[in-house]
């Protein structure tokens, strides 16, 4: 009984180390300058600042969908050993 009280500590534990870790690392992404060399080089040369927030927004966007399926895998798969 006691070691699976601990065992249960641990787990809640880890689980929330992780999703603080997920969250510094997303407020610290928001702020980043997702452009790779070529395309802040087109885009700069013409000074048009709209479309180059636009292509931003778009990265980030094409940057997010992996993580999302990431952590749904990740989610499904710690529901099912749950069980």
């Amino acid at each position: 009984m006691f070691n699976k009280t601990i065992s249960l500590k641990i787990r809640k534990r880890s689980i929330v180390n992780v999703l603080l870790i997920s969250m510094l690392f997303s407020a610290l992404s928001l702020t980043a300058n997702a452009q790779c060399a070529m395309c802040r080089a087109a885009l700069t040369s013409e000074g048009n600042k709209t479309k180059a927030e636009a292509v931003n927004d778009g990265i980030v966007y094409l940057m997010v969908i992996p993580y999302l399926l990431v952590g749904g895998i990740g989610y499904a798969i710690y529901r099912m050993k749950k069980k």
